[in-house]
């Protein structure tokens, strides 16, 4: 059975609310879990800093909650988080936008909302000045942009590489501009960033997953109100992307998930391990998996059965699982909870 607990509780510590979790889990087996701190509302925009706490021991104990990116009054949000293997660098993409930065305000060009990373070369302890990536990520075209939210991953290539989610040109809402989910990468462990493919219209947040034969597994949240995942495909590591394809199992209420590869799952299995309120509405906090590269899913464990929303995978050094997720009582928001699992346990009938 999953321990749980609870990381952070809306209207604590100065902030009104928390939302958007990430997880990553670094070289020396420190997990790493970040969120937005939002001062003032629930909202989106607003003076919103990001946060981490850190756990040495398995997620069984956490240090104080520290500012990774201060927003300085402005919103600094979307973590996307991932870990460079071979140099043990923790890159966290996150954009940053105007206090009134909507997503109507952005697509009409009344507000900006622009992609930064910083890094962080101590274990996550200290993070360097943030660098503005818009020129190497986002095109002059685009107005509303977005990373993950969640983590990303890096290929056996060594590629890094991050989801993404872009509105393509500008317009007077966003009824009339698509959200589009894509990828950007580096292959020369973060000196440069560079655009790759972008899955079909109405894709939006979106985790990405290498699968076991080497290809690139995208899901992403669907705004196309279909109640239903999106899925593409590639295999050149995001250069290009097959069609987007909607999965049926996956039910959704319109919400971010996540994703991850599991390659020492029960009976010596390489699994994709999925997270997501599946309800058409934004309850039933559900991890389930595959055994069979995403093509089919079982039918899921539930890890809260009431309101629930955003959350995030990751590896623990002790061969568990951990989730961050969004959870309350009367609604989402609440609080940021922490599961850890062992994998057999998603194999197990639900109560």
């Amino acid at each position: 059975m999953p321990t749980q607990s609870t990381l952070w509780r809306s209207g604590q510590d100065g902030y009104h609310t928390y939302r958007i979790p990430a997880l990553v889990t670094t070289t020396a087996g420190t997990v790493l879990a970040f969120c937005e701190g939002r001062r003032d509302s629930r909202h989106d925009h607003g003076d919103i800093n990001l946060l981490v706490r850190r756990s040495e021991d398995n997620g069984e104990t956490w240090s104080e909650p520290r500012v990774a990116v201060a927003g300085g009054g402005e919103t600094a949000g979307n973590p996307a988080p991932v870990v460079d293997r071979t140099t043990g660098r923790i890159w966290l993409p996150f954009v940053r936008n105007d206090p009134l930065g909507t997503v109507e305000r952005v697509v009409r060009r009344e507000s900006w909302r622009h992609p930064y990373m910083t890094f962080s070369d101590d274990d996550g302890l200290t993070w360097a000045d943030p660098i503005d990536v818009k020129d190497q990520v986002m095109d002059p075209a685009w107005t509303w942009y977005a990373f993950g939210p969640g983590h990303s991953i890096q290929l056996a290539s060594g590629r890094l590489l991050i989801p993404c989610n872009h509105m393509p040109r500008s317009g007077q809402s966003r009824d009339d501009v698509p959200f589009r989910s894509v990828v950007v990468y580096s292959d020369d462990a973060g000196a440069s960033w560079h655009i790759g493919a972008a899955a079909a219209d109405g894709t939006d947040e979106s985790i990405a997953v290498e699968l076991d034969d080497g290809s690139l597994y995208l899901n992403s949240r669907n705004e196309l109100d279909t109640k239903r995942r999106v899925a593409t495909r590639s295999s050149d590591g995001g250069q290009t992307f097959g069609p987007s394809e909607i999965d049926e199992a996956l039910i959704e209420p319109r919400c971010q998930g996540s994703a991850l590869r599991l390659d020492d799952a029960p009976g010596g299995a390489s699994w994709v391990v999925f997270s997501n309120p599946a309800s058409t509405v934004r309850e039933r906090m559900t991890v389930r998996y595959s055994a069979d590269r995403a093509r089919t899913w079982s039918t899921g464990r539930v890890l809260h059965p009431g309101p629930s929303a955003y959350s995030d995978l990751c590896h623990l050094p002790d061969g568990r699982l951990g989730c961050l997720y969004e959870a309350g009582d009367d609604v989402p928001y609440e609080r940021l909870t922490w599961a850890q699992f062992d994998p057999a346990w998603l194999t197990e009938p639900d109560a």
